[in-house]
């Protein structure tokens, strides 16, 4: 077994420098070796490493000045702000996301899919995040069986979903379902019996596992109440991965390609480093020692902004628009002239630019990519408009001048893929989102409960405090 860390790895508890091993051009995390260990025990033998190299940070490097606080960053929502500690990726504004250092496309070569098929999975990258090791594939099936024998809902919560209106938003009723699961939290029960500081990761692990294991059951049950009323549900199969039940749930298990979109989907969805609003809000929450349960819960609410996670429905919605209104023989010019008309009329082109990227979003090219490996997806009018816009849009959006990042990002084709393969719900698709999302923002409430993580508390401040700094400084 292999635990990377910054400077060095064990292996079978050898330290090795990675210098060292990057000079014999063995990259430690790439590295698989036959392993029958639990996802809890391996990560009890990485987390000792990280908690010294933490501890180390803290004790002799904690006056360190890395950034400069300026007031822009002040009244502009600390944007860029480097003040949040997030293992599990980091988001580089050229290279675009690395879960541990791996890019998407090391990712969907190193990664193990579901037996049969091509994509990542959910285990697989739940594995990744939560240890920095990649799974071997007998690890990733004893995890799908694990979260598979604890998929599904209390009596309670069934009851609950069902007796929520139609017309609730979905987005609403899952955040609904995910607190009302706090009932079962062990590491509240466990906290209000007085455990060790120590321990809290061991509890909280077990939540946030339980957590996922379940939202694929909880989503999709809210997805038959809205838009299949009467449809009933298939058992949970122990022999599928949690994406292949999800969509079974849904109704959708005999769609082989919708499942494994959504594979890839979810597991590159799945964290985006910490600062987006829906990953800072369950760190924020959870460093009050509030239960996963409830720290996800208040994520998912931050996730349902207009500025977050419905930006996906909106780029359906204007696509379709434009193909209306062009017709499917579209053109480059007619589509820049659509772009034009778009931007004159006050409103923003959706599914491009991004908060941090300043280049195409590397999962927009890898979604891109699954629609360029199937003849389907290729000859879908809706399809073929996303990546024609793609090579006019960034040009228009340069020479308009007004948007620092002209390039697209996941949003602009993510929802299309799920309306060609016929899930054409809207309000839906941030549901789908939530699911994935759960990856990160959980496996990393796991390491703040590890490493002991403060209560996050920045110090906020007045215009006329700031006014007085700025007359001091002149």
């Amino acid at each position: 077994m292999s635990v990377s860390f910054r400077g060095f790895v064990t292996i079978n508890h050898v330290p090795f420098s990675c210098l060292l091993l990057k000079a014999l051009k063995i990259h430690p995390i790439s590295q698989r070796f036959a392993s029958t260990k639990t996802l809890k025990e391996t990560l009890q033998e990485v987390i000792p490493a990280k908690q010294e190299q933490f501890k180390r940070l803290k004790s002799e490097h904690s006056q360190k000045v890395i950034g400069d606080i300026k007031i822009e960053n002040v009244i502009g929502g600390m944007r860029g702000l480097k003040s949040m500690l997030w293992e599990a990726s980091v988001l580089d504004p050229n290279e675009g996301i690395r879960f541990h250092g791996l890019s998407i496309p090391d990712c969907q070569r190193q990664l193990p899919p579901a037996p049969g098929g091509k994509e990542i999975i959910a285990e697989s990258m739940l594995w990744l995040l939560l240890t920095g090791n990649v799974p071997t594939e007998a690890e990733t099936r004893k995890l799908s069986l694990e979260l598979a024998e604890n998929g599904d809902l209390p009596a309670y919560v069934e009851k609950l979903i069902d007796g929520l209106s139609p017309s609730m938003h979905p987005m609403t009723q899952l955040a609904i379902g995910v607190a009302a699961l706090n009932h079962d939290s062990v590491f509240q029960k466990a906290y209000e019996s007085g455990i060790k500081k120590t321990d809290y990761w061991t509890y909280t692990l077990e939540d946030c596992l339980s957590l996922i294991a379940r939202l694929p059951a909880l989503a999709a049950r809210i997805y038959r109440n809205v838009y299949k009323q009467g449809a009933t549900a298939p058992p949970i199969n122990k022999d599928l991965d949690l994406v292949g039940n999800y969509t079974a749930l849904m109704g959708y298990g005999a769609n082989k390609d919708l499942t494994e979109y959504l594979r890839l989907y979810i597991s590159i969805h799945g964290d985006h480093e910490g600062g987006n609003a829906s990953a800072h809000t369950a760190h924020l929450v959870g460093s009050t020692l509030a239960d996963p349960y409830l720290a996800y819960s208040a994520a998912l609410f931050a996730l349902a902004g207009p500025l977050h996670g419905l930006a996906n429905q909106e780029v359906l919605r204007w696509q379709l628009a434009m193909q209306k209104e062009l017709g499917d023989n579209t053109t480059h010019e007619n589509i820049k002239d659509y772009l034009w008309k778009t931007l004159k009329s006050g409103q923003v082109v959706p599914g491009y630019g991004h908060g941090v990227l300043r280049k195409s979003d590397p999962r927009f090219i890898a979604l891109q990519e699954f629609c360029d490996s199937r003849p389907e997806l290729l000859k879908s009018p809706t399809i073929q408009l996303v990546k024609k816009t793609y090579e006019v849009a960034p040009g228009v959006l340069t020479e308009h001048g007004k948007t620092k990042n002209p390039w697209p990002n996941v949003d602009a084709t993510s929802g299309c893929v799920l309306y060609h393969y016929g899930l054409t719900e809207f309000k839906y698709y941030t549901v789908i989102f939530g699911v994935s999302r759960a990856l990160g923002a959980l496996t990393q409430l796991v390491w703040a409960r590890a490493l002991g993580l403060p209560l996050e508390r920045p110090k906020s401040v007045s215009m006329d405090t700031l006014q007085a700094i700025v007359g001091k400084n002149a």
